[in-house]
């Protein structure tokens, strides 16, 4: 669980340090639970704040120091920002089976759903990962998802492929031409634009880079072979390392 009470057990075994009351051996009624100083309305208004902000170790600070009243649990659990947050500090913590049991156990709306089927994926890779000792290749992947599909609660029933939407991948482009080098900050924003996680945008950009040059490579090389050609027909005299070199 992520949210529990922050108060201070002194020496004498009870919040605040002081003496037990009505004296030694007598029964001790348990501390009153801390209450809620914000509305579930206002702490899901923080939440959303500090998960668009990408600072996610304030966000876990937040909800660490939310109380552990049943009530106000109760009330809180209703909110799709703040149970979202809860799986977002999960993810990032790898603490992965409380992220399981959040994202299993409410129905989000489907503007949520692209982040959440993210971290899912993610979290079941990185654990494959883990038990393999290795990385995963596109086949390993493939049969992590076939293994572990996503929960009805994350899934609208559309039929999903590791590939990223149509609309994802025109922003990504998009951002591209922009900046191929995105900073930490960009990464986050496009993040929250598609669903995607900071991640997964980095390697999207690293994977586009490498395939820009990769292209631009082959098209020196090809310019440099057309270019070359009719040479080695009038050239006899050409070395067999200078061909090689143009080979």
């Amino acid at each position: 669980m992520l949210l529990f009470p922050m108060f201070h057990v002194g020496s004498g075994g009870f919040p605040g340090g002081g003496a037990l009351p009505g004296g030694a051996g007598l029964p001790v009624p348990p501390p009153p639970l801390p209450t809620l100083n914000f509305t579930p309305e206002q702490v899901a208004s923080v939440c959303q704040t500090l998960e668009d902000s990408g600072d996610i170790e304030r966000l876990a600070r937040f909800l660490w120091s939310l109380p552990l009243n049943p009530g106000a649990l109760e009330n809180l659990s209703q909110h799709e920002a703040i149970l979202r947050a809860r799986a977002i500090v999960a993810f990032h913590q790898g603490n992965f089976r409380e992220l399981y049991h959040l994202l299993e156990n409410f129905r989000y709306t489907k503007d949520s759903h692209g982040k959440l089927q993210a971290m899912w994926l993610e979290a079941h890779y990185q654990e494959a990962e883990k038990l393999r000792g290795r990385p995963l290749g596109p086949v390993d992947k493939y049969r992590v998802r076939k293994k572990f599909p996503l929960p009805p609660t994350i899934w609208d029933g559309e039929q999903k492929t590791h590939c990223f939407k149509e609309r994802t991948r025109n922003l990504l482009r998009e951002w591209y031409l922009q900046d191929p080098y995105p900073n930490p900050q960009k990464k986050r924003e496009l993040a929250h634009a598609t669903g995607l996680t900071p991640t997964q945008v980095g390697n999207w950009f690293k994977n586009r880079r490498q395939r820009d040059r990769a292209a631009a490579a082959k098209n020196r090389t090809q310019s440099g072979c057309r270019s070359e050609t009719p040479d080695l027909s009038i050239e006899p005299s050409d070395s067999p390392e200078s061909m090689r070199e143009l080979l």
